[in-house]
């Protein structure tokens, strides 16, 4: 039996499903918000924004779930610090930033994680994934969905538990 969520969780998936293998962190928000899990709202984008920094600062932990082109196979997860004082474009911006910009411009003191699904081919035009991804997001959801039940997410990244096979 796993215990209720009591903290606002935010998973953001975010990736370009026209893209092949760069549409695994929206596929992944679409597989957890089909779960309706207590306590955790979820979201799916091409791209982080600005405008994100908000929406992360009324949660205590988020979530951020990507394609990556060199995380282990079959996914990693870390925590994210938050940068501030870098550039960004108003079109494309790294999670360390919008954490930045929530503990900038609102005081956040939101827990931050990143979900990087390995992905292998990213080719423009072309909506579906690779089969070696799909598992991978099978893999990456089997191992997200329990931490979102029990909330155990630094536990989680400090155990190195992304070496799954």
């Amino acid at each position: 039996m796993t215990a209720a969520i009591t903290k606002r969780v935010l998973l953001i998936g975010y990736g370009n499903p026209a893209r092949e293998d760069d549409g695994l962190g929206p596929l992944a928000a679409e597989a957890v918000e089909k779960l309706e899990i207590d306590g955790v709202t979820v979201e799916a984008d091409y791209q982080l924004t600005v405008e994100d920094a908000a929406t992360v600062s009324e949660h205590d932990v988020v979530v951020f779930i990507d394609a990556s082109v060199n995380a282990e196979e079959p996914f990693s997860f870390f925590r994210v610090k938050p940068s501030g004082g870098q550039s960004f474009s108003s079109h494309s911006v790294e999670p360390e930033a919008v954490i930045g910009l929530a503990v900038d411009l609102f005081n956040a003191h939101t827990e931050a994680y990143l979900l990087g699904i390995r992905g292998y081919s990213f080719s423009m035009f072309i909506e579906r994934m690779t089969e070696k991804a799909g598992k991978n997001l099978e893999k990456a959801v089997d191992f997200i969905v329990p931490l979102l039940h029990s909330g155990a997410f630094s536990n989680a990244a400090k155990q190195s538990l992304f070496k799954q096979s």
